[in-house]
């Protein structure tokens, strides 16, 4: 199960990677830049199940290291103006990133798994991420509308 995990993950980063490469072949928008963060909010419908609820203290853990790792996609995403449209910058040190992530993500996953449960783990993993995606998305967000603001 965890090697199929893996695969999963794998294949997920990688597809992210081509999305996020076509992404910067079409001009930014809002929409594009806040409807991820929106649509992945969805998912704390899981803490509804009691196998998924979280302590404080895990709570602080996952929203602490997904600030932490916010910071990196926050470094590497950038806009620039093409004929007056407003396109996000390709970065090398995106996909490096993204691939240190998962690496990252998976030694961790696969460190705890013997110590917190499989489902308070999943919801300590989803916090992270969106306590990691939140952030990213609201500073290109405020860069989206400074540069905006520029052109109009």
């Amino acid at each position: 199960m965890e090697i199929v995990a893996f695969i999963f993950a794998l294949f997920m980063s990688v597809a992210l990677i081509f999305i996020r490469s076509k992404a910067s072949d079409k001009p930014a928008s809002v929409k594009k830049i806040l409807i991820p963060p929106v649509m992945m909010s969805t998912g704390a419908l899981m803490y509804i199940f009691p196998m998924f609820r979280l302590n404080l203290m895990e709570m602080l853990e996952a929203v602490v290291l997904g600030l932490f790792f916010s910071i990196f996609l926050i470094k590497t995403s950038g806009f620039e103006v093409v004929d007056s449209d407003i396109y996000l910058k390709k970065s090398k040190a995106f996909i490096f990133i993204l691939i240190g992530l998962l690496v990252i993500r998976t030694v961790l996953k696969y460190y705890l798994s013997d110590t917190i449960d499989y489902g308070e783990l999943a919801g300590m993993f989803w916090l992270l991420a969106f306590a990691m995606i939140v952030p990213w998305r609201v500073a290109m967000f405020m860069q989206y509308r400074k540069i905006a603001a520029t052109l109009h």
